[in-house]
């Protein structure tokens, strides 16, 4: 019998009627109700979002800058102090490893360290990865805190005032710019403040000790934060075209078919991976990643084959109906003759040919109407 791992929320999770589910070994809920209504609760007020099968790995050594800079296809050299970057690491082929968040962080004086943020699915793969090439090195400081550790989303348009009326940081959240970290405290425990998040609204992350995470929780939601399980996570992400592991990504896949070509730096350095991806941004070609619009109801699924009269063209790898537009959606690749937005396709669901088009990504932005 496989045991799952528990994140420091799992008895409140329990106690309040999460639906527990293995997600990635982990014991996660997947909602407390509707998923619609926790979908819209984040769209329209603050959701909070227990993250913390997350992994979360901890650099603390003078050279952990250019260890990583060798191993990310973006520049951790070149993220400011207490910034964060998106980026991705890549094998030899350019295959895309995970898609990671990279920090670069210090505290104000000569302390400096960075952290990385990898999908609960492949911290196994990337803890070996880190470690194969060097990782263990006393001068990289290398440690995984993920079970030491939670991690807090609090997402939504009202996010950041609720956090900044309770005073619960000794920083102003919303003097923190998009995509800005900052150490701090919470009830006198370390804690780390980013504004990022996978919804498309605007908010933060925290990772602070386990031992403060109930409450931390609990008093985001008595200030009226609605715990959201994965299911409305998933729903959210997708709206805003955020790739998911395992669905737009995978390791036969390269940073410029997944339409990533903003994560990769490669003028003047070199890691795993770049050699073939510098080769690889010259094809022009490749199939593109888009979004498609049904005009039905029928909701097209991972998986799914998409035609162009009889031509089959690509192949759905996320799709859901949209709480926000009440219509399916989903993102897919497609032949690059075929990507072009307004093209009209038709996608096969159980044997039917249900219409699409494809249309520009993302679907949803914030401050717009839908």
């Amino acid at each position: 019998m496989i045991t799952l791992a528990r994140t420091p929320l799992y008895d409140w999770h329990l106690a309040h009627q999460g639906k527990l589910v293995d997600f990635a070994g982990w014991s996660m809920p997947v909602q407390y109700g509707s998923i619609v209504e926790e979908h819209l609760a984040t769209r329209s007020s603050v959701g909070l979002f227990d993250v913390s099968h997350m992994g979360r790995l901890r650099f603390l050594g003078p050279q952990a800058g250019k260890f990583l800079d060798g191993l990310l296809t973006r520049s951790a050299l070149k993220v400011p102090a207490n910034r964060v970057r998106y980026s991705l690491v890549t094998n030899d082929a350019g295959g895309i490893l995970d898609d990671v968040l990279v920090y670069h962080l210090t505290d104000g004086s000569s302390r400096e360290w960075y952290e990385l943020v990898v999908n609960a699915g492949n911290r196994d793969k990337i803890v070996g990865w880190i470690e194969r090439h060097g990782g263990s090195a006393p001068e990289v400081g290398f440690s995984d805190e993920t079970l030491a550790t939670a991690m807090i989303a609090v997402q939504g348009p009202l996010a950041i005032e609720r956090l900044d009326s309770l005073a619960i940081f000794p920083l102003a959240v919303g003097r923190l710019k998009y995509y800005e970290a900052a150490p701090t405290l919470f009830a006198g425990q370390p804690a780390l403040v980013s504004r990022t998040g996978y919804t498309g609204e605007d908010g933060v992350e925290v990772v602070i000790a386990a031992a403060a995470a109930m409450s931390l929780w609990e008093g985001l939601v008595q200030a009226g934060g609605r715990a959201v399980g994965l299911g409305a996570r998933d729903t959210l992400r997708l709206e805003a075209a955020m790739p998911l592991y395992g669905h737009e990504l995978n390791e036969s896949l390269d940073p410029f078919t997944a339409d990533l070509a903003f994560a990769v730096e490669l003028t003047g350095r070199k890691f795993v991976g770049s050699s073939t991806l510098s080769d690889r941004a010259k094809v022009a070609d490749h199939p593109r990643r888009v979004g498609l619009e049904l005009t039905g109801k029928r909701v097209p699924r991972e998986g799914y084959g998409i035609y162009v009269g009889d031509t089959h063209t690509g192949t759905v790898t996320s799709g859901t109906f949209s709480p926000t537009f009440q219509r399916p959606i989903a993102m897919a690749y497609v032949q690059a003759e075929h990507a072009a937005p307004g093209t009209a396709v038709w996608v096969d669901i159980r044997g039917s040919r249900e219409a699409a088009q494809v249309v520009r990504l993302p679907f949803y932005k914030r401050n717009s109407s839908p």
